[in-house]
């Protein structure tokens, strides 16, 4: 099991039920593909670094996870075609 690191940034500009809602479908697909969550950080509504789809603002979190080599692909795959998922990146941490 290797640890990893799941950064997302949703779309500023959707309601709360529908920011948790995607929220719970990502930690879905990290269970689902085995991985374990450890840790889950909110950084709330922050500033993006430049305008991606029209959009300055962004909601940030950070899932901490533990997962087979395999699973982050996976979970990468279904992250990627979110419609609420502005952008997201997976790395490995070091043990």
């Amino acid at each position: 099991m290797n640890k990893y690191e799941l950064a997302v940034v949703l779309n500023a500009k959707i309601e709360d039920e529908e920011r948790a809602a995607a929220l719970e479908k990502v930690k879905n697909y990290i269970t689902r593909f085995g991985g374990t969550i450890t840790n889950v950080d909110e950084w709330g509504k922050k500033r993006l670094a430049y305008e991606i789809q029209k959009m300055k603002e962004g909601y940030y979190y950070f899932i901490q996870f533990d997962a087979e080599p395999t699973a982050p692909v996976e979970i990468e795959n279904r992250v990627r075609i979110m419609e609420n998922v502005i952008r997201y990146l997976c790395v490995k941490q070091e043990a």
